[in-house]
């Protein structure tokens, strides 16, 4: 091997723009911000749970709303927003793997389960839950989705379910994988599922990610940490629970939403892509 060949870039620095930034770049800017908000905190500042406008998250600034916010009269949302009722949505669509005729779609099979819960840890019966996630290649099936993973055609992975009267939902699907998505250079999502959730108590749906125990890109990416504290970081990651584990058939995830109070989860303050 000559000099020249042992020095030859990687790959993905080929498809990347000159003014990317490298993973370490993007790590010691968490660093040093997370080091800035604790600082603040310290000091006696109240600094928000959710770092908006994150520099390390680069779209950050563009995804924020740049007019001032509309106005509205609640009872009116109530009377035009979109509506549901049990009848709505069918059992059959809480469960993952059984969208396609073709055959079962490829991965881990998983049971995820948990309580939807106000704080003062009461059950939210009768609420829509929404979920939609990567197939286990780390690929959606969403035309902006183009990185070269294999698409599923057995896997959708998209699924809803109403929360009964004890709060809990379940779902079976497939662990999802991680993903590129293009932030700087070498930029990997950690595994995970959206959760949306929407019901009779507000005027729009609040959406949320569960995460994977142990998963080794948490320190590396952005999203997650625009979350300032761990310890709400950790509330968003699902607990592997052998009870809820499937003989021959799936591994058991817990994953419970507190929608308000100094337990709760954290929410996405808007609509994104990942």
């Amino acid at each position: 091997m000559t000099a020249d060949a042992s020095a030859a870039a990687a790959p993905e620095s080929l498809l990347a723009a000159p003014d990317q930034a490298s993973q370490q770049q993007i790590t010691e800017e968490i660093a040093t911000l997370h080091a800035r908000a604790a600082e603040r905190a310290a000091a006696g500042e109240r600094i928000p749970r959710t770092m908006v406008d994150f520099p390390p998250y680069r779209s950050s600034v563009l995804r924020h709303p740049t007019k001032d916010p509309r106005m509205a009269d609640p009872e009116t949302i109530e009377l035009w927003s979109p509506a549901y009722g049990q009848r709505d949505v069918a059992a059959i669509e809480s469960d993952l793997t059984l969208q396609s005729a073709g055959g079962e779609p490829q991965g881990e099979r998983m049971t995820v389960q948990g309580r939807l819960l106000d704080s003062w840890g009461r059950p939210l019966r009768n609420q829509l839950i929404e979920i939609w996630q990567a197939n286990a290649g780390g690929r959606y099936i969403h035309k902006r989705d183009q990185h070269p993973a294999p698409l599923d055609p057995n896997f959708t992975g998209a699924g809803r379910a109403i929360t009964n009267d004890n709060g809990e939902y379940q779902f079976t699907t497939i662990k999802p994988g991680p993903y590129p998505w293009k932030n700087h250079v070498n930029a990997w999502r950690p595994a995970h599922i959206h959760f949306s959730v929407f019901g009779q108590s507000f005027t729009q749906r609040i959406v949320t990610q569960m995460y994977f125990p142990g998963d080794p890109l948490f320190a590396l990416d952005p999203i997650y940490q625009t979350i300032r504290d761990q310890k709400d970081r950790d509330r968003l990651i699902g607990v592997y629970d052998h009870d809820l584990t499937v003989p021959e058939f799936s591994m058991g995830y817990r994953f419970d939403i507190v929608v308000d109070g100094p337990d709760a989860t954290w929410f996405e303050p808007e609509e994104g892509d990942h």
